[in-house]
């Protein structure tokens, strides 16, 4: 595969790839994609989310209802989604593809602990709780950022409540109108389940089981935000069937087909090719959430920091003297937006331009994805999400595959078990006082 290669899916996705022979990645993938069938959807892999999309079209419905019966009992303004990582960068990457929540007048997040951040939060909602409801995403219910933000808004919505003159019963009960809750769905393993099952939350939703954050840009969270937002359900479907349409490409054994895994290949080629750096750039406002998705992909699945994600023509002119110096060898991608509207001249000259530019600097690849006014085609939107997951999962496969590595019995990329060490050092040592109390008040404030 040497040269030029396009691959088209047929779901508003093409991409063209300049500069790379991808021969002992194509000798490979039989092995390569045997391994990956095997483990999908298996309890214990972690890799539950290839069929998803498939699973929750059953449920657009019900999700629906959950959103207009969690706007009717409260007439709040605003939906503030309290997650962080795969809870908060899925669901901002989802709305911003979609074409949604453009004014940041129907969806905030808030994922920070300091008491600034908590301040500008608050003002954004008028300093009035009341004016929002509230998903929180956890899927054990104990992550203490989370959770401490979840504790705080709760005290102040209750005290809000009881300064209007509400007693205790009637504080609590009006409190719990305005959170739903996404996590696990037995009590015995979420203390944010347990709470939402005590006091009558409204709904049921899930982090699905084997389905870790990142890779959870299309379980309920995700699709109960965009619904909340105003996705029309007919687009939802697309969507997912978008989606599910990739991941049946993903798992063919044809190199002229499987785009997901040819994008591994890519960068795995590269790497062994001896480019230890590489970019992967975005053309448009609408991937401005997608880059911190993508990069939160990047560094806990693939744990390589080398690698660049960035927004253009934003990062062109701080990154292009560095991309282009002939002394730095770099792999590259551009994603870029199949233009229909009244800039479609100017960006198809740019995205040609970049084209060549890259072209002539290294291996590259151009990903073009059809567009409607304000963001992806619905079908198209699920199936970039999914492709990214398989990519992901793909290059871990395809390197130890053609290095002739014994693979672990549950893939690295979809486990992060170095992210203990901090959450360790929360905990204090015997004997010693709490180091962080979830939904603590200063004394002092």
């Amino acid at each position: 595969m040497l040269g030029i290669k396009s691959i088209n899916t047929g779901l508003g996705i093409t991409t063209r790839y300049f500069n790379i022979n991808l021969s002992k990645a194509e000798k490979v993938m039989p092995q390569a994609l045997d391994e990956f069938v095997k483990r999908a959807n298996k309890n214990g892999q972690f890799l539950s989310w290839v069929d998803l999309p498939e699973q929750q079209l059953k449920r657009v419905d019900q999700i629906y209802d959950m959103a207009a019966k969690l706007k009717k009992q409260t007439d709040a303004k605003f939906l503030s989604v309290f997650g962080i990582g795969g809870s908060k960068h899925t669901v901002e990457h989802m709305l911003g593809i979609n074409g949604l929540n453009i004014n940041k007048d129907k969806i905030l997040f808030f994922s920070d602990i300091d008491s600034v951040s908590l301040n500008r939060f608050l003002q954004r909602i008028d300093n009035d709780v009341t004016k929002s409801n509230f998903l929180i995403a956890s899927k054990s219910g104990s992550t203490f950022e989370t959770k401490d933000g979840f504790l705080k808004v709760k005290q102040l919505l209750k005290n809000s409540y009881l300064n209007k003159g509400m007693n205790e019963k009637q504080a609590e009960e009006l409190t719990a109108k305005h959170f739903i809750a996404v996590t696990d769905k037995n009590p015995a393993a979420s203390e944010l389940r347990k709470t939402s099952d005590m006091e009558n939350w409204i709904g049921k939703l899930f982090i699905h089981d084997d389905v870790g954050g990142r890779f959870s840009a299309l379980d309920d969270h995700a699709l109960f935000t965009l619904a909340y937002a105003g996705m029309k359900k007919s687009d939802m479907i697309e969507m997912l069937k978008g989606a599910q349409k990739m991941s049946k490409i993903a798992q063919i054994p044809d190199i002229k087909t499987n785009d997901p895994f040819v994008q591994a290949a890519f960068w795995i080629t590269s790497k062994l090719n001896g480019i230890k750096s590489s970019v992967h750039q975005y053309l448009g406002s609408m991937f401005e959430d997608t880059v911190n998705w993508h990069s939160q992909m990047q560094n806990e699945s693939v744990k390589n920091t080398l690698k660049q994600i960035a927004k253009v023509p934003d990062a062109m002119h701080h990154s292009a003297e560095a991309h282009f110096n002939p002394v730095n060898k770099y792999a590259y991608a551009l994603t870029s937006p199949v233009d229909r509207g009244i800039a479609m001249e100017n960006t198809l000259g740019y995205v040609n331009a970049l084209n060549k530019s890259y072209s002539n600097a290294g291996p590259f690849f151009n990903e073009s994805v059809e567009t409607l006014s304000l963001g992806l085609k619905p079908e198209t939107a699920g199936a970039l999400t999914q492709s990214r997951a398989f990519s992901t999962v793909y290059q871990e496969i395809i390197e130890k595959t053609l290095k002739k590595e014994q693979l672990p019995d549950v893939l690295d990329s979809v486990l992060q078990p170095h992210v203990e060490v901090y959450k360790k050092n929360l905990k204090p040592q015997p004997g010693e006082p709490d180091i962080v109390v979830a939904g603590r008040f200063s004394k002092n404030a």
